[in-house]
């Protein structure tokens, strides 16, 4: 994949939702299939299943490391404190560029409302918005985990 971010945006924009669009231009780094990473991200979208909570391109970025680096055993503390470690950074570098991993901040409006949901609709928030961040937590992710994907960072 030339340009994984600009993928995870066309994913995004193809329908796919926004923890599915980030997660899923990682899977041939995990060696998971689409299909799995799809199925396990589908709840995160909107800020958790339209809660506003967490930002649904945070919450697949987390999927991802946890996929690429994560812990399989109970004893395994190394790889559940790079996880952590990885997690930590990826959150700190997008609240640094964004201001906030909430969905509900980074939109203006709460999508847990019926008022939240319309007024988003309305301005289009998700079709100009949430590309950007989608963008955004996937290249923050090529930078801290270029040492453990194929190396497809945008960074030189």
């Amino acid at each position: 994949m030339e340009n994984r971010s600009k993928e995870a945006v066309s994913r995004f924009m193809q329908g796919y939702n926004c923890a599915q669009a980030v997660s899923s231009v990682f899977a041939g780094d995990a060696g998971v299939s689409e299909e799995v990473i799809l199925c396990a991200a589908t709840g995160f979208g909107a800020g958790a299943g339209r809660t506003g909570g967490t930002c649904g391109a945070v919450s697949g970025g987390v999927l991802a490391i946890g996929l690429l680096v994560g812990s399989t055993g109970a004893d395994e503390k190394e790889a559940k404190d790079l996880t952590y470690a990885l997690t930590r950074e990826f959150i700190t570098r997008f609240t640094l560029k964004r201001g906030t991993v909430s969905c509900t901040e980074l939109l203006g409006c709460d999508l847990s409302t019926d008022e939240g949901l319309a007024r988003a609709r309305e301005q289009n928030l998700t079709r100009t918005l949430c590309p950007l961040y989608v963008r955004d937590a996937v290249e923050i992710l090529e930078e801290i985990l270029a040492s453990v994907t194929s190396g497809q960072s945008t960074m030189q």
